[in-house]
Parts: C-alpha cells; sequence; structure tokens
C-alpha cells in the first residue's frame, strides 16, 4: 500500500516537472522572456514552485545535454554570454589556449598566442555594448583581448610581473573597468578604453589566486550619496584570495584594504560574492570561497567573521557559486539557500547555508575522464528561477547543462 501511494506521488511530482518545464520552454521560445517582465507568468509558476522543494526539481530534471572537446588540457575558466541571441561559452586552459564554442553548434574558435598556461577567460560586455565587437580577455602571463568573430587581437596589459591568476569586468560602468590578480602579490585596476593601468592594490603576502568584484554595496558608503568616484565604482568592493591563505576585502576608489579573512589553511582558490538579486542570506554582504585545504566557507563582510565552514570534499575546492533556487515573485517570500561547490575530488557537492551538516547532494564526475572540477557557471534562462542551466567543466572540457 505504501508502495502504491509512494509510486503514486512520484509519478505526479515527475508529470508536474515536465509540466513546469514545457511552460518555460515554450515562453522561451516565442516571448524571449527576460527577468521579472511577465507578472502573469510568474503566477503561473508560483502555483506549482509553492507544492515542492524547488532544489528536487532542479535534481529531478537534471541531465547531460552537451560535451564540448577541444582542449588538450585542463581546462581552468569557462564564461557564458549571449550575442544577438546567440549563446557562447568561453574556456581557458593549461594547454596555452583560450576557446570559444557555439553552444548551438559546438563550432569552436581557437586562439592562440598566450605563452603560459591560460588560467581566466572573460567575455567583454563592454565592448559588445561601446564597439559592437564580440571580444573574450584571457589571463596568463599577461592579459589579451580578442575579437573572436575575427580571430584578431585587440588589446595587451601586459603591466604584471608573474602570472594573472584571476580577471573581473567591472559592473559599474558596463564593465568598462578590469580587476586583475597576479603571482606579483598585486591587484591592479585597468581601464578597458584606454589600455591603462589606474591603481595597484598591495598588501597580500604571496600570489593572488582570485578575485571578485561586488554588486553594489549601499552600506559601506561612506561619502554623500550623489558622490560616484573617479571611475563610478563608489560603493563596490574587491575581494581576493591568496597563496597567502587570506581574504582580503579593497576600497576600488581608495585603493585601501579595509578588510582582512583569515581561517583558510591552505591557499585559497575561489572568492565570490553574494547577490541580492538571489536574495541568498545576507546577500552582497557574503563571500563564499573555497580553498586547497578542501573546505567551503561562508564570510559576513559586515563582521568581518566566519559564519559557516562546510567539510566533505576530499580535493582542493576550486570553485563554489551561490544557486538561484527562488521565486522571482512579490507576492512569494523565497529565499536562495543553496550553495554548490567543485573541487579536485571530481565531484560537485550541494550544501544548505544555513547549516554545516552534511551536504545535500553530492554529483560525481566520470572517474576515468574527469580531472576535478575547475569552474562551474549557474545560468538562469527564465524569468522565474524554476528552470535552471547549469555549466560545469571538468578538467578534460566536459561541460554539462540541465
Amino acid at each position: 500500500m505504501t508502495t502504491t501511494h509512494g509510486n503514486e506521488k512520484q509519478s505526479s511530482q515527475s508529470a508536474l516537472v515536465e509540466e513546469i518545464q514545457l511552460i518555460i520552454q515554450h515562453w522561451i521560445r516565442i516571448s524571449n522572456i527576460k527577468l521579472g517582465w511577465i507578472q502573469d507568468f510568474d503566477k503561473i509558476i508560483v502555483k506549482y514552485v509553492t507544492n515542492f522543494f524547488m532544489f528536487e526539481i532542479f535534481l529531478s530534471s537534471f541531465k547531460l545535454l552537451k560535451t564540448f572537446t577541444g582542449h588538450t588540457n585542463r581546462v581552468n575558466s569557462i564564461d557564458w554570454f549571449t550575442f544577438n541571441d546567440r549563446q557562447f561559452i568561453c574556456s581557458g586552459s593549461h594547454d596555452q589556449t583560450a576557446r570559444v564554442w557555439d553552444v548551438e553548434t559546438n563550432q569552436q574558435i581557437h586562439l592562440n598566442g598566450h605563452s603560459n598556461i591560460v588560467y581566466c577567460a572573460k567575455f567583454s560586455q563592454y565592448h559588445y555594448h561601446n564597439h559592437n565587437q564580440n571580444v573574450i580577455c584571457s589571463s596568463s602571463n599577461d592579459i589579451r583581448f580578442w575579437n573572436f568573430k575575427d580571430n584578431k587581437q585587440l588589446q595587451l596589459f601586459n603591466e604584471h610581473t608573474g602570472w594573472i591568476g584571476g580577471i573581473e569586468f567591472s559592473p559599474f560602468n558596463g564593465g568598462r573597468y578590469l580587476c586583475s590578480g597576479s603571482e606579483d602579490k598585486t591587484i591592479r585596476l585597468w581601464d578597458v578604453e584606454t589600455s591603462k593601468s589606474l591603481h595597484v592594490f598591495n598588501g597580500h603576502t604571496m600570489a593572488v589566486r582570485c578575485l571578485n568584484i561586488s554588486p553594489l554595496q549601499s552600506n559601506n558608503n561612506k561619502t554623500e550619496s550623489n558622490h560616484i568616484g573617479v571611475i563610478g565604482g563608489n560603493g563596490y568592493t574587491i575581494c581576493s584570495g591568496s597563496w597567502d591563505k587570506t581574504i582580503r576585502i579593497w576600497d576600488i576608489e581608495t585603493v585601501k584594504q579595509f578588510i582582512l579573512f583569515k581561517g583558510h589553511e591552505e591557499i585559497v582558490l575561489n572568492v565570490k560574492y553574494g547577490s541580492n538579486e538571489l536574495k541568498n542570506i545576507g546577500g552582497a554582504n557574503t563571500i563564499l570561497s573555497g580553498s586547497n585545504d578542501t573546505s567551503t566557507r561562508l564570510w559576513d563582510i559586515r563582521s568581518g567573521q566566519q559564519i559557516e565552514m562546510f567539510s566533505g570534499h576530499t580535493g582542493g575546492v576550486t570553485c563554489a557559486e551561490y544557486s538561484p533556487f527562488i521565486v522571482n515573485n512579490i507576492e512569494v517570500e523565497c529565499y536562495s539557500n543553496v550553495i554548490c561547490s567543485g573541487s579536485f575530488d571530481n565531484t560537485i557537492r550541494f550544501w544548505d547555508i544555513r547549516s554545516n551538516k552534511s551536504e545535500l547532494y553530492v554529483m560525481n564526475g566520470e572517474e576515468k575522464k574527469d580531472d576535478g572540477i575547475k569552474s562551474l557557471i549557474v545560468i538562469v534562462l527564465a524569468c522565474v528561477m524554476v528552470h535552471v542551466t547549469v555549466q560545469l567543466v571538468f578538467g578534460d572540457s566536459i561541460i554539462f547543462q540541465q
């Protein structure tokens, strides 16, 4: 009797998941949905979402859609962007190349020029919106900008004196500014339009491995509200992780360090600000970090303290992301409480940030093919966060989508 009831419940849930996905796919196809502009559609989805734990719905429909091959060594970084309604992924690899992939056709563009490992690759929204160019930026021992439509190098930044482990475009001024962290222990802020290095941030005692730029943090703004700063970055901060085992927060306008987090016992491999849009607990006042000490940690910028430590990985945590499991509707109070982390142990683990107990779910890579999880992207495709695409790049350049 119990088994029959369970089967009926599972069958009902499966049918409901299929119906949700059908609705979303239909609206994406005919309406080119953008976040939050169809309130009636939100209400339709809310009707279904409130009956089920959305993380379970996500897991029930997760599957491998495509595999992108071409790199001949470990993939270190991926990014995603849409140019003229076409989806692209870019990647940087130990094979010293950056590549761009057309998601629909699997066609790849091979960008040569770096003389060392390519640690990071990012799409440039600034070039797209201001110069109508399809451009990525990649970092190795230098930083290069490529027009991948014409397979042509556009710019070269070479003032760092060591490899560049991380790059990040500014969320203000349309991405005009680029931040970079280097083996030379410094962080630099660049003007993409003029190709000039504007600021140098000093403080780390070893190589800077990773960095991130915050969403607007109005509570940290000590100046008058009408002051936007020299580059328009007033109220924004930079977070950096280093081989010196520390995480540091910097004011992007004054170049001053104002918070130092200590706790990791090995190299900090990844840092990520929280998001006000995702409504994760603490919003942009939290930082997620991963380290070679196998832990994922959550930090509070306001108190300068660690909130939680998540233990379970058996290898260094190379990437960590906040997930978008929420409903974007004012009638439903729903918050993102799930994070995910990828590791050299070849697993992706999902955690409830309200508790440091065991993980919610463990996703395993292919033991014989994969060389650890190096990069992870969460992509939202619909106006409500029921249908979520997650792209994961493994060491052999496999990309998963849900």
